[in-house]
């Protein structure tokens, strides 16, 4: 009898923590993000020439375990870059098809790259989360075939690498062969295989889980040792929490 209370103390402690954590995420995202709902109003409002929004980041005072442990740090792991036990580990929930998104890509994620992802602070680990229709799964899809030939990053820089219309056909299935092509991916016959595969449609699956039984409703949505920030903010906040994620970690 004591055995059976003991086991499901820690998983009535985890459920407890997502929670509380999802309640802080659903409602700021809620607040701040009018994009999942395709309407034309908001496709307007969305399109890559709108300016960034900024958004206060939904931190909690300290990082939950059961959070810290979404971190998969798999070195095997294709999209995700970085050292596999650097002190921090920012989670990423993304889609290619969102413009606030890409000016992450673009503008803030270079600088993170070269302060602290090359140095060994850093590691970045993306989560597919598309949520603006089939374009964006078939992105997604895309993207986590790129990865089984190493070159999902080099695809990420493609498919980021300028402002694109949302459901227009840039993520078509020949747009995105195109795409990886121009990444290197060397075999196009395979990339197109992987691309249709179960096991593809499987850990985009994973990754959206993922983020909606944390309360991800829209995206970018970040975890940097497990503290949420939400939103395209600006380089320096992002910089100021993996700092203070980094000085925590030493502690």
């Amino acid at each position: 009898m004591t055995s059976s209370s003991s086991s499901s103390s820690p998983r009535r402690s985890r459920r407890r923590s997502l929670t509380a954590v999802a309640a802080i995420v659903a409602a700021a995202a809620t607040a701040v993000f009018a994009f999942t709902l395709d309407t034309p109003e908001r496709r307007d409002a969305a399109k890559p020439d709108s300016p960034v929004v900024s958004t206060e980041s939904a931190t909690p005072e300290s990082a939950d375990e059961s959070l810290l442990a979404l971190a998969r740090r798999d070195g095997g792991d294709a999209l995700a870059v970085g050292e596999a036990d650097a002190p921090v580990v920012m989670i990423e929930y993304s889609d290619f098809q969102c413009p606030f998104c890409g000016r992450f890509a673009r503008e803030t994620e270079p600088a993170l790259l070269r302060s602290y992802v090359d140095k060994g602070v850093l590691r970045i680990e993306w989560r597919n989360f598309p949520v603006f229709g089939e374009e964006s799964e078939q992105a997604a899809l895309a993207g986590w075939a790129a990865g089984q030939q190493k070159k999902f990053w080099d695809f990420h820089k493609v498919a980021y690498g300028e402002p694109r219309e949302r459901n227009q056909g840039e993520f078509s299935q020949d747009r995105l062969v195109s795409m990886a092509r121009e990444a290197g991916v060397a075999d196009l016959d395979r990339f197109r295989s992987d691309m249709a595969s179960d096991e593809a449609r499987s850990a985009v699956r994973k990754d959206q889980e993922e983020g909606y039984g944390l309360g991800v409703t829209s995206t970018p949505a970040f975890l940097i040792n497990g503290k949420p920030v939400l939103g395209a903010q600006p380089t320096a906040t992002f910089e100021q929490a993996v700092d203070a994620a980094a000085k925590a970690a030493r502690r």
